[in-house]
């Protein structure tokens, strides 16, 4: 739902449950299995029938958990979070489903942007207001070029804790527990710093509600106005190398609005100036995100008040484990990210406990193969999806499946997250399925993390700009220019779509 600034009725805070407790690490446990029809009901070993409450994961095996020492100190770190109010309201979470639901139908588009991982040295209004910015630019780009509204997600007010694919990191011979985001421990390399410490969940709390009233103000103080973001980007046009290629497009986008204006549209109108903004982040840490679940007293049912949408990574998507078990219970409309490991089978069953009643914009698929791997993997998943009847919104995070190293730097080239999105557009069309929305990690700094695009930043160029704590991330250039990439295949659809309904009506 949009952000709004007053309070809303009906959230009441849960009692206290339990003393959180840490269950140990477990190896992540296959669970597909290959079978010529997709299974349309769960395993009755997976158990989702029983009761469902906010402390319920605690009974499932669970990864991705930082290691505290003293966990007396955890309890306490959560109870206090427990008495805070909600980051985000339960009513606006129910208007977010109603447009992803609408995205599942082609008649929306979802742009998810952000950080990698938030950082608590380099939070800022001027960041805040930077990112915001450009999610602005580009969702007026994207809606221009689609012809349908455009549903805007921060990657923000809560991205802060990142799985990692190993528990340790060795440097020189020392070992030291990995750096899992600001939320738990230190970026530096010192035992310190890596220590996790449950205090720093209170700080990601506070610098989350901090930022959400910046985000409030930003989305209805006249910030967010049609005018003001069009003339960012005619002047993006003109200062980037690359910005005479899609000069035709934001000048038309500044002509349609130049035309309302002409015909006596108030300017001040609340469509004029006002914006709707969601927060989304990954559903990692379930310590946190117990404590902010919160019961909504007009409908009666559980919501994860951190943030508006809360999604389940491709290494916590396992189908017996906690995160699931989550996620099942929470009423936010959610995502899953799902890499070419993803089995057909698998998918249908993970839709069916996640989405049991097959509401619309409850559940988005999230894609991250890279190129290739989506062109082979992707139409069976979607294939088995059709098969069952469920209703999901598909998404491309293009990302991170095209990570690697250079020169010691992690990165990511251009040409290859240009090239995902494509293929899965591609893939869409063939198959006649809808394309829903993108996921970008990205930011307004002018960073240089990834390789390529229209300012051509090189390999050479990686450690001017490299300021990223984990994964890197498209600078503003980079990010619009994907935008204008993706306004281009929205049009080529919308077009499509209207060329097939006449000929049909004429026929």
């Amino acid at each position: 739902m949009k952000l709004q600034a007053s309070q809303p009725q009906g959230l009441r805070a849960r009692p206290r449950t339990s003393v959180p407790r840490v269950l140990p690490r477990r190896n992540t446990v296959s669970v597909s299995a290959v079978a010529s029809e997709p299974r349309l009901v769960v395993p009755p070993s997976l158990d989702v029938g029983s009761s469902w409450g906010p402390a319920s994961w605690r009974s499932k095996p669970v990864v991705q958990q930082p290691e505290y020492q003293d966990k007396a100190e955890v309890v306490k770190a959560v109870e206090e979070i427990a008495r805070m109010p909600p980051l985000i309201f339960a009513g606006e979470c129910r208007t977010l489903q109603e447009r992803l639901a609408k995205a599942a139908t082609g008649d929306a588009f979802v742009l998810f942007g952000g950080d990698c991982a938030e950082a608590f040295s380099q939070f800022s209004a001027n960041r805040i207001r930077d990112l915001y910015r450009l999610l602005l630019q580009m969702s007026t780009v994207l809606a221009f070029g689609g012809g349908v509204p455009i549903v805007k997600l921060g990657r923000i007010a809560g991205q802060f804790a990142k799985p990692r694919s190993a528990s340790t990191e060795t440097i020189n011979g020392v070992t030291l527990p990995a750096y899992r985001g600001d939320i738990i421990n230190g970026p530096e390399f010192t035992e310190e710093a890596r220590r996790c410490d449950p205090w720093r969940l209170v700080r990601a709390y506070n610098q989350s509600a901090a930022t959400l009233n910046l985000l409030r103000g930003f989305s209805y103080g006249g910030y967010a106005g049609l005018s003001r973001v069009s003339q960012w980007n005619l002047d993006f046009m003109k200062n980037t190398p690359e910005g005479h290629a899609y000069m035709d497009i934001a000048k038309r986008v500044d002509e349609a609005i130049q035309f309302m204006i002409a015909c006596g549209m108030d300017t001040n109108m609340p469509f004029m100036r006002e914006t709707e903004f969601y927060t989304c982040h990954e559903c990692l840490l379930l310590d946190y995100e117990e404590a902010l679940t919160r019961l909504d007293s007009t409908t009666n049912r559980w919501y994860g008040c951190s943030a508006h949408f809360l999604w389940c990574g491709e290494r916590t998507r396992q189908l017996d484990h906690a995160h699931v078990e989550f996620m099942r219970g929470v009423n936010n409309p959610i995502g899953v990210k799902v890499s070419d490991k993803m089995d057909p089978n698998d998918i249908v069953t993970l839709i069916a406990m996640l989405n049991p009643q097959n509401k619309p914009g409850r559940l988005s698929i999230i894609v991250r193969m890279g190129p290739r791997k989506l062109r082979e993997k992707m139409p069976a998943l979607i294939e088995a999806v059709q098969r069952s009847g469920q209703v999901v919104t598909w998404v491309c995070d293009p990302m991170h499946g095209n990570t690697e190293t250079v020169s010691g730097y992690k990165t990511r080239r251009y040409e290859n997250i240009r090239s995902e999105i494509e293929a899965f557009f591609d893939v869409h069309e063939q198959m006649g399925t809808v394309p829903g929305g993108v996921h970008l990690e990205m930011t307004g700094d002018n960073v240089t993390e990834c390789i390529g695009g229209g300012a051509s930043i090189s390999e050479d160029d990686l450690n001017s700009r490299y300021h990223t704590h984990c994964d890197p991330r498209l600078n503003a250039e980079q990010s619009l220019e994907i935008a204008f990439y993706v306004a281009q295949r929205l049009r080529q659809r919308r077009e499509a779509l209207a060329a097939r309904a006449a000929t049909a009506a004429s026929s």
